[in-house]
């Protein structure tokens, strides 16, 4: 079984990773890492100890699509991670970011982990 996550040019993308990166570690599995980010793919930092597998982007293919057509060419997947913004009230209201639509379309447990809230 592998855990899976999907990595952004973010600030949440890398802190899905290291979430990710944990899990797999805490479940003695593999780490695969749908990379979506811009420019050339390279391999994670910060994945030490992890057999880790880049699953690079198709070309011209929507990153939601790809995400998704990656967990259903694959039946070794048990967990998908992805990072999640916070919003505010009305920012929660609009539909059609990548992270909802893989939470609500993802056929496997998705665990969803977002950057602490600033101390005020």
């Amino acid at each position: 079984m592998a855990v899976m996550v999907a990595v952004t040019d973010s600030e949440e993308g890398a802190i899905a990773l290291a979430a990710a990166t944990l899990e797999a570690r805490r479940r003695d599995t593999e780490l695969l890492v749908a990379d979506l980010r811009l420019g050339p793919v390279e391999s994670p930092e910060g994945t030490d100890g992890v057999r880790t597998t880049v699953l690079e982007r198709e070309p011209d293919v929507d990153v939601g699509d790809h995400v998704l057509r990656l967990l259903e060419t694959r039946d070794d997947v048990e967990l998908l991670v992805i990072g999640v913004k916070r919003r505010t009230p009305v920012g929660k209201l609009v539909l059609g970011s990548l992270s909802q639509r893989l939470l609500l379309e993802a056929d496997v447990p998705v665990l969803a982990v977002k950057k602490p809230a600033q101390a005020r």
